[in-house]
């Protein structure tokens, strides 16, 4: 699994880590890995008498970030200008094979060297010319100095391997830009600590070595914790790791990153146990999930999870987007258009991806080592209808993948795997016996076959059943095989 270190959502959750294919073939995601998950901690920025951090507070926090960027793009230069260092091959006795071997210089060694050679010591009094970290960054703590210094090797050795790729592709075009020096710090033992115990509101706060402009000191700010951050951040199951401070225009927050060590059995050894218990995903947009539950070959559990409105509410805010659009003309570059409309649309589909997908979640967890079924959708074009419809469904589609993405995330926590299916058919084919049938709604009595029906129909064995359903159903048919989801047969030459 992708360990995950600076890329954060709106709340606290689990990180671990369609085209459709001719075959029936599915995707095994590799189980056994690491699953990380980042808690948030708010720091409190409002009005000094509502018990906020002052002015002079908050301007350190920012003060702060630009020393530590600065610093970041010395030490990405320094890199850069040495970049055969960070090619260099060591010798190492290996255990396994019982000789001697080489093996890529790892980051703690670059670290040593580049301190050796930018850092003024004792033991090295005369940095490399033009390279004097202590004189232009004087006073700044060792643990600031390290952690810019390991952001600037995954920067740079990040930069030379894309570098390294697209001269190997032979394009004249694209080639990879310069590393950024800005990122969010990350605070090492030392320059950060908490003080959460206290029954007192106003007591809670943490402690941040700060820059304030002419030099480096503890700073209190107050937080708005809770219980559920307490209960997150005390769990024992997970590994804690260097909290990140994440500035942002209006707030301040610690993301604190946790992870730990998932054991899970693989797709293949799951299909091979006759008890396997199976939970398929039909995504939607009025029913944003579908999920059936099947063992032995029968639907032993069914939930619909339903979107209360949310399609409609979205609609018409995007509705309200593409009014102002047409009265305000042609955008000027670097304008945002309707910045507070766009992002209370996120929100409702961020909410609305994570309560689904602790839902999906929940069910994977009353049936223990059960693998969770999507189908393998990648490219949804919407076609058709007025701008706002265009953009609705859009957004729609981008709630599917973050449905996708956030339940297997929160589902490998049980260790729970995930298997994307073929879903050739799936809304077309009866979950019965496996010919084509048909989609109808039912208006003032009578059956009006569109393809858009919430109902299915089968002609052969006039099977009725909602199409949400049987096309749920038909999940489980594609993941085993069944019915008319057979591999097909590779053409001779």
């Amino acid at each position: 699994m992708k360990r995950r270190s600076k890329k954060f959502d709106n709340e606290p959750q689990e990180k671990y880590t369609g085209g459709v294919k001719n075959d029936c073939s599915h995707e095994e995601h590799h189980p056994m890995g690491q699953a990380t998950r980042t808690t948030k901690l708010l720091l409190d920025l409002s009005e000094r008498r509502q018990g906020g951090a002052n002015s002079e507070k908050r301007a350190a926090l920012h003060a702060t970030e630009e020393v530590l960027t600065q610093a970041r793009a010395f030490y990405i230069d320094f890199f850069l200008a040495h970049a055969d260092k960070l090619a260099e091959r060591v010798p190492y006795y290996s255990e396994k094979h019982l000789e001697m071997r080489e093996r890529p210089i790892s980051a703690n060694e670059l670290l040593s060297w580049a301190e050796t050679r930018t850092v003024a010591t004792r033991e090295h009094p005369e940095p490399l010319e033009g390279w004097n970290f202590t004189e232009r960054f004087p006073a700044m703590p060792f643990v600031y100095r390290r952690s810019v210094i390991k952001d600037a090797i995954g920067k740079v050795r990040s930069y030379l391997s894309n570098v390294a790729n697209w001269k190997q592709s032979g394009k004249k075009k694209g080639r990879p830009g310069r590393p950024g020096a800005r990122d969010h710090p990350t605070l090492y033992q030392g320059s950060c600590s908490m003080q959460l115990a206290s029954g007192d509101l106003r007591a809670r706060f943490v402690q941040i070595k700060v820059y304030d402009g002419q030099g480096w000191r503890w700073v209190n700010y107050p937080v708005k914790c809770s219980r559920y951050f307490q209960q997150r951040l005390g769990e024992e199951a997970w590994e804690h790791k260097s909290p990140i401070l994440v500035l942002r225009a209006h707030s301040a927050e610690l993301h604190f990153p946790q992870s730990q060590e998932i054991a899970a059995r693989k797709v293949r050894e799951s299909k091979l146990d006759p008890d396997l218990v199976t939970v398929a995903i039909d995504l939607n947009v009025k029913n944003l999930a579908v999920i059936t539950v099947r063992q032995h070959g029968t639907i032993i559990e069914t939930i619909f999870v339903t979107d209360h409105g949310l399609d409609q509410q979205r609609y018409r805010h995007l509705k309200r987007i593409a009014k102002k659009q047409w009265q305000s003309g042609r955008p000027v570059k670097g304008e945002h258009s309707s910045k507070q409309l766009w992002q209370h649309v996120r929100r409702m589909n961020e909410d609305a991806a994570h309560k689904v997908a602790r839902i999906i979640a929940s069910v994977c967890a009353r049936y223990p080592g059960c693998v969770l079924l999507f189908e393998r959708l990648r490219k949804i074009k919407a076609k058709g209808g007025g701008k706002s419809r265009r953009m609705n469904r859009k957004q729609a589609n981008q709630l599917r993948g973050k449905i996708n993405q956030k339940a297997r995330e929160k589902a490998f926590v049980e260790g729970v795997v995930t298997a994307e299916v073929n879903p050739h058919g799936t809304s077309q084919f009866c979950s019965r016996c496996g010919l084509k049938g048909e989609r109808f709604s039912l208006r003032e009595g009578k059956r009006i076959k569109e393809p858009w029906g919430k109902l299915f129909w089968c002609p052969h064995c006039h099977y009725e059943a909602h199409a949400d359903w049987n096309a749920s159903v038909n999940v489980h048919h594609s993941f085993f095989h069944e019915l008319h989801w057979q591999p097909r047969r590779k053409k001779s030459a």
